[in-house]
């Protein structure tokens, strides 16, 4: 408990008396208290207010650094996702359509539905302006497939250094 910020005198308290903050701390000193060496996060942060996701960000690379746990980290906010991975997986529709190290996914992000969740996160600076992007046409291809069939799987290209795009 205490590794993860939270004191002893805690132990004794109910859950509906911690904070969302409070309750995240919880869950990652359980998952550590089997000493793994991954732990999947899935949208660990996603209900968090911003200076509460940074703190709890902080302390997952904390662990990274001192018990060398990995982690997969699920989410759909890419700042976050910038601010926590190594690599980056980007799924669409149940597939990895894109995937490399942080910088080259989002200095050079390859594939349409990439580009458009980087364009989605917000600029914090009121005088900076994105250039308008062109809209993606036609209909979002339906996830559902009859009985006994299944997607067409994607091929991912290496278009250099271990950064893989779909097509």
């Amino acid at each position: 408990m205490r590794r993860v910020g939270l004191s002893q005198d805690q132990l004794d308290r109910f859950p509906h008396e911690f904070s969302g903050g409070q309750r995240q701390r919880i869950c990652i000193a359980r998952a550590l208290a089997l000493k793994p060496d991954l732990i999947i996060a899935d949208e660990s942060v996603s209900a968090l207010d911003v200076s509460v996701q940074a703190r709890v960000l902080a302390l997952l690379k904390e662990l990274q650094d001192e018990m060398g746990v990995a982690f997969l980290f699920i989410s759909h906010d890419m700042a976050v996702v910038d601010g926590i991975s190594d690599r980056v997986a980007v799924m669409y529709l149940g597939q990895i359509v894109e995937m490399g190290r942080r910088a080259q996914v989002f200095g050079n992000p390859q594939h349409p539905y990439t580009q458009r969740l980087i364009e989605a996160v917000p600029v914090p600076d009121p005088t900076h302006r994105r250039a308008p992007s062109a809209r993606l046409g036609g209909d979002i291809p339906s996830p559902v497939h009859p009985i006994g069939g299944g997607p067409d799987r994607v091929v991912l290209r290496d278009i250099g250094e271990g950064h893989l795009v779909a097509g």
